[in-house]
């Protein structure tokens, strides 16, 4: 059973740091692309960071600079260290996976091209 755990969401002020981590298990973790997503009350979800099983990088525009996606194949984890939080940043998180055999590099920050998904983690940054 292909399984996605996230934690390390929380209430932290304007300027402020996190780092959210997802715990996956259930499919062969390496060789997958991996995705933060966000969705804040009344608006649709985006894709925030993805990184490839080759270590491909891509990042929304907004966050450009302030996060950091990253993996750990060992520990079956990846991380996103979220740095100069802003409000606009107030949002669940959810960890994605794309388990099937074959992936498309152009759409890592797509939602449709997922199909694992974690339950989230809420992030709010006050003003």
């Amino acid at each position: 059973e292909v399984q996605l755990v996230e934690s390390g969401g929380d209430l932290v002020p304007a300027g402020g740091s996190l780092r959210l981590s997802c715990k996956a298990s259930g499919f062969d973790f390496s060789k997958k692309p991996l995705a933060w997503f966000r969705q804040a009350p009344g608006k649709e979800r985006e894709g925030v960071a993805a990184i490839g099983y080759d270590y491909q990088l891509v990042y929304e525009e907004s966050v450009k600079g302030r996060f950091t996606i990253s993996r750990d194949n060992v520990q079956g984890t990846v991380f996103l260290q979220m740095s100069s939080l802003k409000p606009e940043d107030t949002a669940m998180y959810y960890c994605a996976a794309r388990t099937a055999f074959s992936y498309n590099r152009y759409r890592l920050l797509e939602s449709d091209h997922y199909d694992a998904w974690g339950q989230g983690t809420q992030v709010t940054v006050s003003s």
